[in-house]
């Protein structure tokens, strides 16, 4: 099983990372007049980077393991 302390570490990682792919200056990166099917690159980048987080904390929630409360097998009374 993994170890929790590193899924949390992940995810602290991915929401850092993708704040900072959001970041203006690397988002002007790809306002160029180039087109992908039609549609501008720095709505394709942004994008991409939306469903990509959204994969990764999938995935990193999915490798969580569950707390010990949360599965009932401890309770108040």
């Amino acid at each position: 099983m993994p170890d929790r302390r590193r899924i949390v570490g992940g995810m602290l990682v991915l929401t850092i990372g993708g704040g900072l792919l959001f970041f203006p200056p690397l988002v002007l990166l790809f306002n160029h007049e180039l087109t992908v099917f039609g549609v501008p690159q720095i709505v394709v980048y942004l994008f991409a980077i939306w469903v990509l987080l959204i994969i990764g904390t999938a995935l990193l929630t999915r490798r969580l393991p569950r707390d010990a409360t949360q599965d009932g097998t401890e309770g108040d009374g």
